[in-house]
């Protein structure tokens, strides 16, 4: 009789042992269930925010920017020698303008090359309200005051888009492509002709991959869905 009451005596003890050992498991079950779950939701919701912000006009990733620039551009080493001419040629050749964008990429000043695009694009405008839907969205994306690429202009060049920019016409960055397009001829091409990116298309070498910063900033989808004509181009 006494060893019995011994026995449920520790049987007793030993009960919340078990107990608090189930209810450690049992908690930390759901406390991981919970962290999994708060995992998952952040993903969704960082994959949202990606198709929000960037779904039509390009991926930037780093991977997948980086990826695009190693792809080899099939050019033949006499094609690539008449860019030299001229920065005009160079600009006038689709695959010229693509290569010469990869080279302002590794510089970190392809902010140029993409202002220059954009306006060009701008001239063939021909219905009114496209036109200042694109001069608005040229301006805040290049021209105003810490613009997320800002192009560099004088303030006289800048203040006169500035006042002009509500009552657009076809000519109204024809002064800033300009100043630009001077710029890119007399400084960046001039280390183009002298890149490595150049070079091994005159030498008929193979293309090396580009290593690229991320951008800090992109336009969304919904600020640009309204410019319907030839916009992709411009990124």
């Amino acid at each position: 009789m006494e060893t019995s009451l011994v026995f449920f005596s520790q049987l007793s003890m030993c009960e919340p042992k078990e107990k608090t050992i189930f209810k450690l498991i049992h908690g930390s079950g759901k406390e991981e269930t919970s962290k999994e779950a708060k995992i998952r939701a952040k993903e969704k919701r960082n994959r949202l925010s990606l198709l929000v912000q960037k779904p039509v006009f390009y991926d930037d990733t780093p991977s997948s920017r980086s990826g695009q620039l190693a792809k080899e551009t099939r050019v033949s080493p006499e094609e690539a020698i008449k860019w030299g001419e001229s920065f005009d040629k160079l600009l006038s050749h689709k695959d010229g303008l693509e290569t010469f964008t990869r080279f302002l990429k590794t510089e970190f000043s392809e902010e140029n090359i993409e202002f220059w695009i954009a306006c060009e694009d701008f001239k063939k405008s021909k219905d009114p309200q496209q036109i200042i839907r694109k001069a608005k969205a040229i301006y805040e994306k290049f021209i105003q005051n810490d613009a997320p690429q800002e192009v560099n202009l004088d303030f006289h060049t800048k203040e006169i888009i500035s006042k002009s920019i509500t009552q657009p016409t076809l000519h109204s960055f024809d002064v800033a492509q300009s100043r630009v397009y001077q710029l890119m001829e007399q400084d960046s091409y001039m280390r183009f002709l002298k890149s490595d990116i150049y070079l091994d298309l005159t030498e008929g070498r193979s293309q090396r991959p580009t290593n690229l910063r991320r951008r800090s900033r992109s336009f969304t989808y919904n600020e640009f869905q309204d410019v319907k004509s030839d916009v992709a181009i411009w990124l």
